[in-house]
């Protein structure tokens, strides 16, 4: 595995990953992970967003919807360009997941040194969602989060997964950097599974970063 890391690192230099999937399909377990191998930061969404919240008493996301795109660009883009995250590779957890706002990070994340260069989509069934997140309650390894308590709250992040997010997705597929990949199993294999399917993409992409098209806007002249 140590060689697929060393393949990944030279292939991703200060760029981005950004992973993706359903709720509890583990972008947070696997990104942290994958950041500690590859020596990058993590960014987590999810993580800025309930710390935001929680700092100016606002509270968007705690029904389960995802916030306004305008929130979401006032409270996370400007992490990409923080001084301490300039020489590292940044692992990203579901930053951009309204249609419209991936072209906004990608801009961003460009700008600041950080290309977006591999996006991944952790694929589990809504039945197996469902089973992990009745497994999580039961544990009680996912603290107290708000969006995780009520089982209708869950139910509409899903649904906002699939109304909001799947277009995001199909936009990093047009593009050629969307990586679909199984995510059951424990987090060790979810995580072998995911450095072999990284090295594998970074063999293919031959070293060459993403080619934005023209016609996406300079996300960052417009915040």
């Amino acid at each position: 595995m140590e060689e697929q890391l060393q393949q990944i690192k030279a292939w991703l230099g200060t760029g981005s990953i950004n992973i993706f999937g359903l709720p509890m399909s583990g972008k947070d377990t696997v990104g942290v992970r994958l950041a500690e191998a590859l020596g990058a930061k993590f960014l987590s969404s999810g993580i800025i967003v309930r710390a935001m919240e929680e700092q100016q008493q606002k509270d968007y996301s705690h029904k389960g919807a995802l916030i306004p795109s305008g929130v979401f660009y006032d409270w996370v883009l400007p992490y990409f360009e923080l001084p301490e995250l300039k020489d590292y590779p940044l692992i990203l957890s579901s930053i951009g997941r309204w249609k419209g706002e991936e072209d906004s990070v990608m801009n961003v994340a460009r700008n600041a040194g950080h290309p977006i260069m591999a996006v991944v989509n952790l694929q589990l069934t809504e039945q197996e969602v469902y089973e992990r997140w009745e497994a999580a309650k039961l544990l009680g390894d996912r603290g107290l989060r708000a969006d995780d308590i009520d089982k209708e709250v869950f139910a509409r992040r899903i649904a906002e997964f699939k109304d909001k997010t799947l277009p995001v997705l199909k936009r990093y597929h047009e593009l050629g950097i969307l990586i679909q990949m199984k995510a059951d199993g424990s987090k060790d294999q979810v995580f072998i599974r995911l450095v072999e399917t990284l090295a594998q993409f970074a063999q293919s992409a031959k070293n060459l970063p993403p080619i934005l098209p023209n016609n996406v806007a300079d996300a960052s002249s417009n915040n």
